[in-house]
């Protein structure tokens, strides 16, 4: 028989989970167990990868201290690693030990959450232990505890040695209606070398780099490709310009996502029309560029644009009216 016993604790001298795991450990042993154990906080970067471990093992004893509130940062980091890297029909036949003892308030929901986590990822959970312990001094000194301890650690041996059946849970069935399929489909070596991959430092710093200048490559080819075409439009408002006797005035249209503004001045005859910019223009507009496009493919008018908002306007009312005299677009027929 093998057990794995996974500490999820900071490892501080007076924790009183160590006692408990130790003695579990101890008691194991002479039941001629296999048992190796992991110190979580003693493998932070490797956590990913410890799924893997649980190959070929009968039963896990998950153990953490409550010091101030919930399981600890390792302990849930390891059923994440559990969740999305480890196999789950191997983790289906094995049976877990949660313990779980606390020098604060929380021991019992602490038990119940490792009872859960270890029943979604469809594992087979046992009778754990928990207890709020003040002092661990008082705890080996304690006989009754110390048989309580043993009396678990021999549960859980029986249990696994005869294969004890659990009834099925509710969060099992909860989670088989709801739970969306890993479109991935990784095989267990896929899902084991994935969980390498992501426990490997260097290899993430790598993907990162490789990401952003790919990114910066985009970009790069997207401005490239946005650059502000000088001639857009101008061609448009010269075909279809037609003068006024003795109107003169000045527009500044902002078209976004263009750098620049269309300038369009109109001396009597003469039109200019160019991109760039004008301190002073009569009118100045603000549009996007489905307006501007719907304009000068007659399907609106400038007055209409800004009647229905597509446009906002500063200046000359009556001057801004005046583009659709002197400038008549038609809508092109299909």
């Amino acid at each position: 028989m093998k057990i794995n016993i996974y500490y999820g604790g900071r490892g501080i001298i007076d924790d009183p989970t160590l006692f408990v795991i130790n003695k579990m450990q101890e008691i194991l042993e002479e039941l001629r167990v296999n048992v190796t154990r992991y110190n979580l906080y003693e493998s932070k970067g490797a956590i990913a990868t410890l799924p893997q471990t649980l190959k070929e093992v009968d039963g896990i004893i998950l153990a953490t201290t409550v010091e101030w509130y919930g399981i600890g940062g390792y302990m849930q980091q390891f059923l994440d690693a559990c969740w999305l890297f480890g196999d789950k029909e191997q983790i289906a036949r094995i049976y877990m030990c949660p313990v779980v003892m606390s020098t604060t308030y929380g021991e019992r929901e602490g038990k119940l959450n490792l009872s859960t986590a270890w029943e979604i990822l469809g594992g087979l959970p046992c009778s754990g232990i928990c207890g709020y312990i003040e002092n661990t001094v008082m705890l080996e000194m304690n006989e009754q505890y110390i048989r309580i301890i043993e009396k678990k650690a021999e549960n859980m041996y029986r249990s696994i040695s005869q294969k004890m059946a659990c009834f099925p849970a509710s969060n099992q069935a909860v989670k088989q209606k709801i739970a969306v399929p890993n479109s991935d489909n990784l095989t267990p070596q896929e899902t084991e070398r994935l969980s390498q991959y992501v426990s490997d430092d260097g290899y993430v710093q790598r993907q990162k780099e490789d990401i952003q200048e790919l990114t910066s490559l985009f970009r790069n080819m997207l401005s490239e490709e946005g650059e502000d075409n000088e001639e857009e439009y101008l061609g448009t408002f010269r075909r279809h310009f037609k003068p006024q006797a003795g109107f003169e005035a000045d527009y500044s249209i902002n078209i976004e996502e263009k750098k620049k503004k269309l300038i369009l001045s109109v001396k009597g005859p003469k039109l200019e029309c160019y991109y760039g910019s004008l301190e002073q223009p009569d009118v100045d507009m603000h549009m996007g560029r489905s307006t501007i496009e719907d304009i000068v493919n007659g399907r609106m008018t400038f007055q209409r644009a800004f009647m229905s908002g597509a446009m906002k306007t500063r200046g000359d009312f009556r001057t801004m009216r005046t583009l659709d005299q002197i400038f008549l677009f038609e809508e092109k027929k299909q």
